[in-house]
């Protein structure tokens, strides 16, 4: 196998998952973060199905267990907080999970794990970025933000949703990548009080709007505030200047009922406030000569699809199995990780929009139907059954199998 010098631009989770495996077989890994260190922040986050295959596979299921969030169930609640129903999480560690993972984690610390997992064996470059890129039969030229360049045998975009990489290798005619979804999630901490508990608890309110609880620490819990928008009015909002961002949703679940106002009051004073319009990224380009693409940069599948990192995780995986199949033709490398990966993709990037308006019902009745429905489905275990004889995999999409590197000691 052909030893490559490659260079990831994007330090979250799939860069270093990728690093991980690559350096494990001999390829001299570098990875390139706009943030000036370790970005170890940010809200819950799960991991599922084949992606915890893959950690296993890492070697890293032990450390994630023990870093994992706490979280017995999800809970539907009404406007007075009255429980209508619970579907408990599946911590059984066989068949799928429910929502609820068994892997419940912080993204800070998921950073953390797999920057303590590659730091010895992968160089990491902190407050710089790739500006833009030149690439030719025999490398890829890169440009950094602080002026300098460098030449690597393969360049990978790990940059996320809003991917500077991918817009660089798109055809001129290629359609927008971006599907927007008429939705838009905001979170922020908030200290924790007496009453919280281990329970995530939904609660939704007329206009299409929904708040979620969680609690992670013995200090602090989360809130997620969501609503459902098409109009174009609303895109600007999350590119606001912060004040206004608040101000847009204080207004917007102003006097909504249920801890509302805590939560409200709470978004004034916190320092992790992050607001954003979900979409999806779909593109039928993941690569051009010696630049790939890598999770949200090529294929990111929204929140509501609960599998941003375990594709994250799988989508790593599966390159570097190809990169060191192919290390000597990157072109069939990178063309045989699409046509192993785009299945798995496709399963979770259908999202219908009929689901979408089930989750964020606009009328009073809507909710009380979606109440009604969730409390009958637990009355007759179909969760708890559901769970217990679905496999572990999504869909029929089966993980490869990839020879497991060895670990290789940074030269």
């Amino acid at each position: 196998m052909k030893s490559l010098n490659i260079l990831i631009c994007g330090g979250g989770c799939a860069g270093p998952s990728l690093a991980f495996w690559l350096a494990r077989a001999g390829h001299r890994v570098t990875i390139v973060e706009r943030f000036p260190a370790l970005r170890a922040t940010g809200a819950q986050i799960d991991i599922r199905e084949q992606g915890i295959e893959v950690v296993k596979r890492m070697g890293l299921l032990d450390t994630i267990r023990s870093k994992r969030v706490v979280e017995d169930g999800m809970s539907f609640v009404d406007a007075q907080g009255r429980n209508k129903a619970t579907i408990m999480a599946n911590t059984s560690g066989k068949g799928a999970q429910s929502m609820t993972s068994e892997y419940e984690i912080m993204r800070g610390d998921l950073v953390r794990i797999l920057y303590d997992a590659t730091k010895d064996n992968v160089e990491y470059i902190f407050g710089n970025t790739v500006e833009h890129f030149e690439q030719d039969d025999e490398c890829v030229t890169v440009h950094f933000s602080d002026g300098s360049t460098g030449t690597y045998d393969m360049l990978v975009g790990a940059d996320g949703q809003g991917s500077r990489i991918r817009a660089a290798i798109q055809p001129p005619d290629a359609p927008d990548p971006v599907r927007r979804l008429g939705l838009y999630l905001a979170y922020w901490f908030v200290p924790r009080i007496a009453t919280d508990d281990h329970l995530c608890r939904i609660c939704h309110f007329p206009g299409s709007r929904a708040i979620m609880a969680r609690t992670h620490s013995a200090t602090e819990g989360q809130a997620n505030f969501g609503f459902r928008d098409d109009s174009e009015e609303v895109r600007s909002m999350p590119k606001a200047p912060l004040e206004t961002q608040k101000q847009f949703w204080a207004q917007k679940f102003k006097d909504v009922g249920w801890q509302g106002d805590r939560f409200i009051q709470g978004m004034q004073t916190t320092d992790n406030f992050y607001c954003q319009e979900v979409v999806q990224i779909r593109t039928n380009t993941w690569s051009k000569g010696r630049v790939v693409l890598l999770a949200d940069a090529a294929h990111c599948p929204s929140p509501m699809s609960a599998m941003g990192t375990t594709s994250a995780f799988v989508g790593a995986y599966v390159l570097a199995g190809e990169i060191n199949r192919h290390s000597h033709d990157l072109p069939q490398a990178f063309a045989s990780y699409d046509r192993t990966l785009r299945p798995f993709v496709n399963e979770f990037q259908n999202l219908k929009p009929w689901l979408l308006r089930l989750i964020f019902p606009e009328t009073r009745l809507g909710i009380s139907l979606l109440h009604f429905f969730a409390g009958l489905l637990v009355f007759l275990r179909i969760p708890e059954l559901a769970v217990r004889f679905s496999g572990e995999q999504t869909g029929g999409w089966q993980l490869p199998d990839y020879p497991l590197p060895q670990q290789t000691s940074k030269s």
